[in-house]
């Protein structure tokens, strides 16, 4: 028993003054802090097993390390695969961010053809997430002012986006009848 308390102590011993050190290696192998804590928990069960046939210590570091590699190995192979084979590949589709480009670049255009004030408060509510009290504090007017002018601000955006989507479609039925005629 006594050899045996030896080698608990010993290993603690170890633990406790690389704890650190090991740490940071398995976060350099693993990319989330929680798992790089698991990864190590794991990895020095594992070496706990084996520690008396560790003969030269100054070598556990490496072992340890290797125990590391080698569980996060297991651990990718035995992950669950999301992918399933089919015989048609799905549409790919890659987001560039250009639909978000336009729409704000529509937002802002269509911003622009509301008063000032209806601006204002449009940005406020919406954009900056103020409440309605936060935004007519700001604004030095009151709340049920804020909540009229917001409401017919919003309807004037609806109607002029109703107007361009409805000038949009009229412009692409030119072009198909264009194009038909030339063809």
């Amino acid at each position: 028993m006594a050899t045996s308390g030896g080698k608990v102590l010993d290993f603690e011993e170890y633990v406790r003054t690389r704890q650190e050190a090991l740490l940071r290696s398995a976060r350099r192998l693993v990319p989330d802090p929680v798992d790089a804590q698991d990864l190590l928990q794991t990895a020095l069960v594992r070496t706990y097993g084996r520690w008396d046939g560790i003969a030269d210590k100054s070598l556990a570091d490496a072992y340890l390390r290797r125990v590391m590699i080698n569980t996060r190995t297991e651990w990718w192979r035995a992950r669950k695969l999301e992918e399933v084979p089919t015989e048609q590949l799905p549409d790919a589709s890659v987001d560039d961010g250009t639909e978000q480009r336009a729409d704000r670049a529509l937002l802002m255009d269509i911003l622009g053809v509301l008063a000032p004030k209806q601006r204002s408060v449009v940005v406020l509510r919406h954009w900056e997430q103020m409440s309605t009290e936060e935004t007519a504090a700001a604004l030095g007017m009151s709340t049920g002012t804020v909540k009229s002018t917001l409401h017919r601000a919003l309807a004037r955006l609806r109607q002029e986006l109703e107007n361009r989507d409805i000038d949009a479609r009229v412009l692409e039925r030119g072009e198909q009848e264009r194009e038909r005629c030339a063809a």
